[in-house]
């Protein structure tokens, strides 16, 4: 099993329920995708890394990883003429398509965290979200269920949501998929 692993940039810490999780995916031996960026993705390399996984894999859309604490194999993903959030986006969705589940360190703000669970969730694959202000986990399968966490973070959140996904896309049985 694969999972694409990625939080807010403004996360540096990773409490005790997501080491325990982190943890757990270790000793399942399951492949961890995860991006180059600071934050939670250095967090989440610094983690596997203590542990000697060899079981990683860091995408970079910028021809170098930023970070690779574990000299882990680098996935470079081409983001041609793209800059700033696209050309990222481009690496994340890279590690959406490529992974059977999700987990997300979220702090109920980061525009790209969120953007993940719209990607994951709009491809039909099951995201573990940790909202670290409520210092709560939640599962998401689907749009509803997305909302609903969605009603919990600042009303900025649900805007920046109506913003993102396109209005093809509606809730519950209607659902259609974004790509």
């Amino acid at each position: 099993m694969k999972i694409f692993i990625a939080g807010a940039r403004k996360l540096t810490e990773l409490d005790r329920s997501v080491q325990e999780r982190l943890y757990s995916i270790y000793k399942n031996g399951y492949d961890v995708l995860v991006g180059d960026c600071y934050g939670i993705d250095t967090s989440v390399q610094q983690f596997y890394a203590e542990l000697k996984y060899d079981r990683v894999t860091v995408f970079s859309s910028i021809g170098r990883a930023r970070n690779n604490v574990g000299n882990w194999t680098v996935r470079y993903v081409d983001g041609a003429n793209l800059k700033g959030f696209e050309l990222q986006r481009q690496k994340d969705i890279a590690m959406a398509d490529e992974a059977d589940y999700g987990f997300m360190i979220w702090d109920g703000m980061s525009k790209g965290t969120l953007s993940n669970i719209i990607t994951l969730t709009a491809l039909e694959k099951t995201t573990l979200v940790y909202l670290a202000s409520k210092q709560a986990m939640t599962v998401i399968k689907d749009f509803n269920q997305l909302e609903k966490l969605l009603s919990v973070c600042p009303d900025e959140t649900y805007a920046m949501y109506k913003k993102i996904v396109p209005q093809t896309v509606t809730t519950g049985s209607d659902q259609t998929s974004l790509f």
